[in-house]
């Protein structure tokens, strides 16, 4: 059922509960819900209607190849059931050749549909992502466990932390001072997304500018608040990427050795209907008799026995011209890529993918956790130093949670100062987040950006040698794991308990902010500060020095912090101010709730003039960093002819940023043109989008919804180009499916995407993909050299037998034989050719054109005269088996 579409996000809460006709704090009533129902239908996905299996039957059958063995075998049948016994053939034995054929067939066939029936497994795997129930406020009372298949558009529903959002909802009314969504599966943003209850006044605007608004398949992350349902089921946006899975999955096409074989399978049809011919117009008198009377023919008499021995003879051609061995070679040799893809941590899903991979032409790259870690790092962070016109910028080395993975650069603040020791108090205390380990990585609890501030501190040390000592020795001894998963972060763990925390003002959009109350082994409390350093800058009334001293902050250092500011900026990072206050008036005593301030601390108005007359400490620079090996990756692209555009649902400032860190970009290379939001792409014509997508060099996308993504894909196929497109969330899976070669993270990739994708990277690593594009071209290679072999070995064939019919000599070969040729004597040779190494230089050469022929005429020329020597041997007097052998190693030299 369809709903009227309306831009909740720009509507204030107000006109949303009007539009919808319902209280806030009364929801729908029961009776209105169900008319609702009846109106809107049930809040799931559709179940679209697979083919059913007679037509995924059917459809192997629909290839050139197949269909001449078909006909082949029809007529064997045929034959050996009208003249089997002319032939002194006798049960089994007269039905062996049709058997052989069938079963060929039927074998190929169900490998086929066994492909064909795990296609659609993403959309099933997108139906896990739906929330099972909610709390919804159904005539004035909240239903805790309400089946969310029955939500409405109109119902209210309550989030809450780790709750996972069930249908599209505009958000009412926040219950905490944050509310926090992590929603990167869906929209690619690196980080969990704040929510609010603002209206954005723009009728059309991205998935990322919709802050006001939650999606299916979402989770909390931070807060509570209440929702007003806007879409449901197919309705919402993972219900249109639903849709667009289903279309892509619709616009499958061949792989580029597929349509190359079915141009080779029409070619070969039209060469045995000639000789299939001629064999039969040059031996018409075999089946043809007549007298000579007065000059004239007369009393012309047919044999019908004579005609279906010729008959016989165009189907040996048939047998003799097809390659039957040639689906079992190649699956082997497939199945040989795929195990040697899997070593490099590259699962091939597909078979048929792992020659694709061989002649891409385009990589469309996601950027978070592929080019990227998806760790929040940082990266670099400075602090004034012994004068307000100074400053200390010190480097971070690692990118991941890993506390080991890297450390500061040129750090020898072991005994560290005053300035130092107040910013790593900060980073461990004014701090929710946590680390685990889950036996093959790092991960985060919490929010990313804190979580990488912890792993600083760690890397910071502690100012106590002795204390440092012993937690160094405790980390080593217990290998960072307690209970087998939680991370012993000793730095911050000393921190947290020299410094108690008794008091927490959250963050909010106002103040940009959040702070905690400590109490510190002194006995006094302080105030630890984080947030936007703008927003600190302005309540900062004084700056720290690397002594500790304190001083006010006037022009030139306000410039200076300033100026570091936007140059850090400027590299993509996202920067976070610290700052402290020890003077805390009335809460300088405080202790628990039943303090006489407590108050307010309930009321977040409360907390911009507890946050006032700051002491700036430093600024922390984050990101999620570039993957190590990302940069030679891209070098290697750019030598093997391939094209790499970054796709991404992120900001376009951070995605220009990491383009640049791994060479897409050169450093101070104009990129006008080549970096683009996904909805600037979209309003360009159609010509200006083809001639940027034409352009050499690397591309970068940002913004980009899951529609622009596919589009994308789109145009490159239809451009000529062989795509291989990279993702791990939800919002990337119609663009893999729509793509010649899909390819998602094993490790952060969701499992839609998985089952979008063609190939799977266990260890999540762009490099990992231009390894398996090298694994690839090898195998073409080495199929290409066997599919040669095999039909030179054919080509013998037919000529043999061609050659026999036109002498007028017995056959030399019957169907069954041909088959067993075919099959067991052409087979083994060709699959060791599929073992060759790769070429040193595979990887410095362009890409293969996606028309370059199988077998051109030139090759074919070559062949033609090489064999007509060795098959007139067929009609001598050796054995079969050795002149196959004979002519396998004579061919195995020409190729």
């Amino acid at each position: 059922m369809g709903e009227k579409p309306f831009p909740a996000w720009s509507w204030s809460v107000e006109q949303c509960l009007k539009e919808f006709n319902v209280k806030l704090d009364k929801g729908l009533s029961t009776y209105e819900a169900e008319k609702r129902r009846e109106r809107h239908g049930w809040n799931e996905l559709a179940k679209e209607k697979g083919k059913p299996l007679w037509r995924l039957v059917l459809e192997q059958f629909d290839d050139m190849l197949v269909k001449i063995l078909l006909v082949a075998a029809c007529i064997s049948f045929i034959l050996a059931y009208m003249h089997g016994g002319e032939f002194g053939q006798s049960g089994f034995e007269a039905y062996v050749e049709p058997f052989v054929i069938v079963l060929i067939l039927v074998l190929n066939a169900i490998v086929g549909v066994w492909q064909e029936t795990n296609a659609e497994k993403a959309l099933e795997a997108l139906k896990e992502m739906q929330c099972e129930s909610g709390k919804v406020l159904r005539d004035g009372y909240f239903v805790p466990e309400l089946p969310a298949r029955e939500l409405v558009p109109g119902d209210i529903v309550e989030l809450r932390v780790g709750d996972k959002v069930p249908a599209d909802m505009r958000v009412a009314a926040l219950k905490t001072t944050t509310f926090r969504v992590e929603q990167s599966s869906l929209t690619g943003e690196a980080v969990p997304v704040l929510k609010g209850t603002d209206p954005i006044f723009l009728d059309d605007c991205e998935l990322q500018a919709k802050e006001n608004m939650v999606f299916a398949g979402t989770t909390v992350v931070n807060g509570s608040c209440l929702c007003i349902v806007v879409s449901t089921g197919m309705n919402t946006e993972i219900g249109k990427i639903q849709k667009q899975i289903h279309e892509a999955s619709q616009e499958e096409s061949d792989t580029p050795l597929k349509k190359k074989l079915d141009e080779f399978g029409s070619r070969l049809t039209t060469a045995i209907g000639l000789v299939c011919l001629i064999v039969w117009v040059i031996n018409y008198k075999n089946f043809f008799s007549w007298d000579i009377v007065d000059g004239s023919p007369a009393n012309i008499r047919f044999s019908f026995e004579k005609c279906t021995y010729y008959f016989k003879i165009a189907v040996a051609l048939a047998v003799a011209a097809i390659p039957e061995g040639l689906p079992a070679v190649i699956t082997t040799c497939l199945a040989l890529g795929t195990r040697k893809m899997a070593q490099k941590n590259a699962i091939v899903r597909k078979l048929p993918s792992v020659e694709t991979l061989g002649c891409t032409t385009v990589i469309c790259s996601d950027k978070t956790g592929t080019l990227t870690t998806n760790q929040m790092s940082v990266t670099e962070f400075f602090t004034l130093g012994g004068k307000t016109t100074a400053s200390r910028i010190f480097r971070v080395d690692g990118t991941t949670y890993d506390p080991k993975d890297g450390g500061i650069v040129d750090w020898t603040c072991y005994n560290m100062d005053a300035n130092l020791q107040a910013m790593a108090e900060i980073c461990a205390v004014c701090n929710d987040a946590g680390i685990y380990f889950d036996g093959r990585l790092y991960r985060a609890t919490g929010l990313p950006t804190e979580a990488a501030l912890k792993v600083l501190v760690e890397k910071m040390g502690v100012p106590d040698a002795k204390v440092r000592s012993k937690i160094r020795e405790a980390q080593l001894a217990a290998n960072y794991l307690i209970d087998s998963s939680i991370v012993k972060l000793g730095c911050c763990e000393w921190w947290m308990k020299r410094s108690k925390r008794v008091a927490t003002l959250e963050f909010d959009r106002i103040r940009k902010s959040m702070s905690v109350i400590v109490r510190e082994p002194t006995g006094h409390n302080r105030l630890l500060v984080k947030g936007a350093v703008e927003s600190l800058l302005e309540r900062t009334s004084q700056v720290q020095l690397a002594d500790g001293s304190l001083v006010p902050v006037d022009e030139p250092c306000r410039q200076l912090l300033l100026l570091k500011l936007q140059e850090m900026s400027s590299k993509g990072l996202r920067c976070l101010g610290l700052a402290y206050k020890d003077d805390l008036g009335e809460f300088s005593d405080y202790h628990a709730e039943s303090h006489p301030s407590h108050k307010k601390l309930l009321d977040p108005a409360c907390y911009s003039s507890i946050e006032s007359d700051l002491v700036f400490v430093g600024v922390i620079g984050l990101r999620d960093p570039p993957r190590d090996e990302v940069h030679k990756a891209i070098e290697d692209c750019r030598g093997a002819g391939i094209k790499v555009m970054v796709i991404t649902g992120d900001n376009k400032c951070t995605a220009e940023a990491i383009c640049r860190e791994i060479n897409l970009f050169s450093k101070s290379e104009d990129i006008r043109g080549r970096s683009l939001t996904g909805k600037e792409f979209m309003a360009l014509s159609s010509s200006q989008q083809i001639e940027i997508l034409s352009k050499p060099g690397g591309k970068v996308f940002s913004r980009a919804e899951p529609r622009h993504k596919q589009e994308i894909v789109r145009m490159l196929k239809e451009m000529g180009e062989i795509v291989a497109m990279t993702g791990d969330g939800v919002n990337d899976a119609p663009a893999l499916k729509l793509a010649d070669i899909g390819i998602a993270m094993g490790i952060t990739g969701t499992e839609v995407a998985k089952e979008a994708s063609d190939m799977v990277l266990a260890d999540d690593n762009f490099s990992t993909i231009v390894s398996a594009v090298a694994e690839g071209r090898s195998i073409y290679n080495n199929m290409k050299a066997f599919i040669r072999y095999m039909i030179s070995s054919n080509v013998g064939e037919v000529i043999s037998i061609f050659l026999t019919a036109a002498l007028g000599i017995p056959e030399c070969m019957i169907p069954v034989q041909l088959l067993w040729v075919n099959l067991v004597t052409d087979g083994p040779p060709a699959t060791a050719l599929g073992f060759n190494p790769a070429d040193v230089d595979i990887m410095r050469k362009p890409p293969r054109r996606s028309d370059d022929a199988l077998i051109n005429s030139w090759v074919l020329l070559r062949y033609l005269v090489s064999i007509d020597f060795y098959s007139l041997h067929f009609t001598s007097n050796f054995c079969m088996a050795e002149v196959m052998l004979v002519l396998a190693c004579m061919q195995f030299s020409v190729i």
